[in-house]
């Protein structure tokens, strides 16, 4: 079987799917490997080094895609520019796609419906459970120990002030306030990252054991109490909370909404849209010069007015969309993403027979699209299909 490896093309994507070692270790494992010139150029590695592994590497994009029979990518298909087509259009039919999909997201549902038109087998490396067996391909808590490290970054090049205390002869100038929505690991990347930084954390989750990882490493816990059994999914994720529940989580965070300076959201649930907990009234009560980055915006955003891959002002606060933030440490990334996806092509080609493992748990969870179904259940659930 072949696989391809093209070029992200995503704006300010730099990651690849495969490096030179895990590419040659897919060889290894009995696929040839095609990889689309200069895939790897936004991390330093050249078509050289992808023939060194044993790729071979094809200037046509469109060739690649319609020679592969698996692709593997970082993000989720788009219009490609340069080659006048979208990358589904491009994608063999009958064959199989590995990426982050974000399939549950309004704005990606044309784009899943396409997929399963061209029957095309496709899984999302968003749908991986947390079990002890997928944590070396958990992709998901891979980049999002990237996203919640650089979105405080982000947060603090944008703010007009000191994220730490500052001593000067004319006086002391306060930290800065960081509130941080959703205490898993980007939240509490974010917060490890702000302590770093001297500034000083709120944090707000509805599970009990993610407060209290919260207050380990630093943060004070904006007062919010739910019933674990509403708040705790299997594996330790946050469940999608009754509409009455949102609206009381609403109401605790105006005031510490008000409060900051900066905003981290990062409340998300696997496979499902992303809950909406700030409002435009919420944001016209913060400070002039605040910050919110919602880095939840690959599954809609928790912020009713975030922009996916925007920056927009309102009420005079910054609110940063962007969408693919572990982009921007490209090398890291890349790095561990390109082993979690190793990892979970050879577990889901493990009886060795270039077919894949559907009753394999892991596979199961990540099935997005097979035999012309729409088989992941948010997806069903946001598209309005229950049955």
């Amino acid at each position: 079987m072949i696989i391809g490896i093209p070029k992200e093309i995503m704006a300010e994507e730099k990651r690849v799917a495969a490096t030179p070692d895990t590419t040659e270790k897919l060889i290894k494992l009995g696929f040839k490997v095609i990889v689309e010139s200069s895939a790897g150029a936004g991390i330093f590695y050249s078509d050289d080094d992808y023939r060194s592994a044993g790729a071979e590497i094809i200037d046509d994009v469109a060739a690649l895609y319609g020679k592969a029979d698996i692709i593997l990518k970082v993000k989720e298909p788009n219009y490609n520019v340069k080659a006048g087509k979208h990358e589904v259009e491009m994608i063999k039919n009958g064959s199989i796609l590995i990426t982050f999909l974000h399939p549950a997201t309004p704005s990606n549902h044309a784009m899943i419906r396409a997929l399963n038109d061209k029957g095309i087998t496709s899984f999302t490396m968003d749908g991986i459970p947390r079990t002890p067996n997928a944590q070396k391909l958990d992709a998901l808590t891979s980049m999002s120990t990237v996203t919640g490290y650089k979105s405080v970054l982000l947060a603090a090049n944008q703010l007009l002030k000191f994220v730490p205390m500052i001593n000067t002869a004319v006086g002391s100038i306060k930290p800065s306030k960081f509130l941080i929505v959703g205490a898993g690991v980007v939240g509490l990347q974010a917060i490890a990252t702000v302590k770093r930084l001297g500034g000083i954390i709120t944090a707000v989750d509805i599970r009990l054991k993610a407060r209290e990882e919260a207050i380990s490493l630093g943060a004070k816990i904006g007062g919010f109490d739910v019933p674990s059994e509403l708040a705790t999914a299997e594996g330790g994720y946050a469940k999608s909370l009754p509409a009455d529940w949102i609206e009381r989580e609403r109401e605790i965070l105006k005031p510490l909404v008000a409060d900051a300076d900066a905003v981290i959201l990062s409340a998300l649930v696997p496979g499902e849209v992303a809950p909406v907990l700030i409002t435009e009234d919420m944001i016209a009560s913060m400070k002039p010069g605040s910050v919110i980055v919602d880095v939840s915006i690959d599954q809609g955003g928790n912020c009713s007015v975030t922009e996916a891959g925007k920056q927009i002002v309102r009420h005079n606060v910054i609110i940063d969309g962007l969408q693919n933030i572990p982009g921007r440490v490209a090398v890291h990334s890349t790095w561990l993403y390109a082993t979690n996806m190793y990892n979970y092509v050879e577990n889901l080609f493990k009886n060795g027979d270039f077919r894949p493992d559907f009753d394999d748990e892991i596979v199961s969870n990540s099935l997005v699209t097979h035999n012309g179904k729409i088989v992941h259940a948010g997806t069903r659930k946001a598209m309005g299909e229950t049955n």
